[in-house]
């Protein structure tokens, strides 16, 4: 009998965590009971969706930040670094075949690392780890072998679309383009000031997809977009000249290729994560989804328009970091937490202390004021985002 595939999943609580675990639900009683085999979840704290999850998997290995304790079964590891040591211990005693990485920020860098470093397959959900050591975690993976396995659905589709056998994928000279398309978020049909001025109550509600405050934030800025752009770069290995972004309000196509031809490869499907999260545990092959079929005459028509950069000016940001390289990224990121993290804050609900165009222009400040240096190890990535969390709390003038 095959053995299970033996999965960590870091962020299991989180939306595409939890969407994970129903994927392999399915798939579990599609293909039979031990296909895969949940042998770690990581979380941020021992909520009553982590007990759950613990009951319906029966994990050898449960990690969170805080130091509650779970009444389960699995050994328990708490504190900061938990989930990086969780990997660890898991690949010690029982191996460990895929990480999911899906915690969201730059909190599951460590555990990310630490996966590919150990040779493991990463299915990654978290860009924020290419964003801000993009040049780590690609040189680990080529120095072992591991595999970065695109969730992010735009990566997902840039990845099928480019019919690529084995990532981490090198761009073939056959590529024009690739072309990430965006929702937009729920601010997409606002002027410069209307976004500028947006509340959290406004920002938060996406037309299309449910999706974690933080992201849905980032989808309004459209700087979701920017760290995809970032983490495209560092996928495919393709340079900010061959990348580009087109607003898709009906999240139909997820990305496109453009060939050196002219011709044009779009990835098309419903907007379920639980597909691009599919495609990632079970390839190369492909099975029966669990999300909703896909019916293009129901859709009717395609739409596509430029972004505005005036209104959404992370996407120049992102190509900027780019273009720039080595710490600045880490920069982009951090300084992007901090500020969604004070306009999502108790007290600013009518959006006056902390407006929603103070974030793009907390970045740049932040950006302006670094000097990017080349990325060596895990302490050039947490030195520079510790110095951007402190630029943009004085810069907003929080306390």
């Amino acid at each position: 009998m095959t053995s299970p595939k033996r999965i960590v999943i870091l962020g299991s609580t989180g939306s595409i965590g939890t969407q994970t675990l129903d994927v392999i639900e399915h798939l579990n009683a599609q293909k039979g009971p031990h296909t895969f085999e949940v042998v770690g979840l990581a979380a941020g704290r021992a909520s009553a969706e982590l007990a759950k999850q613990i009951e319906r998997f029966n994990p050898r290995f449960v990690s969170t930040c805080s130091e509650e304790c779970l009444d389960s079964k699995a050994e328990q590891i708490a504190g900061e670094d938990a989930a990086e040591e969780l990997v660890r211990r898991a690949h010690e005693v029982v191996g460990v075949d895929l990480v999911v990485g899906a915690i969201v920020g730059s909190a599951g860098l460590g555990a990310t690392l630490a996966a590919v470093e150990l040779g493991i397959d990463v299915a990654l959900a978290n860009k924020e780890t290419l964003v801000a050591a993009g040049e780590l975690v690609v040189a680990a993976c080529s120095r072992t072998g591991a595999r970065l396995l695109p969730v992010d659905s735009e990566h997902s589709a840039l990845w099928q679309c480019l019919g690529e056998v084995r990532p981490p994928i090198a761009t073939p000279s056959r590529v024009r383009r690739m072309i990430l398309t965006a929702s937009g978020g729920a601010l997409r049909d606002l002027n410069a000031s209307e976004v500028y001025a947006a509340t959290p109550a406004l920002a938060l509600a996406h037309p299309t997809w449910s999706m974690g405050p933080k992201v849905t934030v980032d989808t309004a800025s459209l700087m979701n977009k920017g760290l995809e752009l970032i983490e495209a770069h560092w996928l495919f290995g393709i340079g900010a000249d061959g990348l580009g972004v087109l607003v898709h309000p009906t999240s139909t196509v997820h990305s496109m290729v453009e060939f050196v031809d002219g011709s044009v490869i779009a990835q098309l499907g419903a907007p379920d994560m639980r597909t691009p999260i599919q495609y990632a545990l079970t390839f190369p092959d492909r099975a029966e989804c669990c999300a909703d079929g896909f019916d293009l005459a129901k859709i009717g028509t395609l739409e596509f328009r430029e972004p505005d950069h005036d209104a959404f000016p992370a996407l120049s940001m992102a190509y900027e970091v780019i273009r720039t390289g080595g710490s600045l990224g880490a920069v982009f990121n951090a300084a992007n937490e901090e500020a969604v993290a004070a306009f999502l804050a108790p007290g600013n609900e009518d959006g006056k202390r902390v407006p929603f165009g103070r974030i793009a222009e907390a970045v740049r400040a932040a950006m302006d004021a670094h000097d990017s240096k080349p990325i060596t190890s895990l302490d050039c990535v947490e030195k520079a985002s510790t110095e951007a969390r402190a630029f943009v709390r004085d810069w907003l003038q929080i306390k």
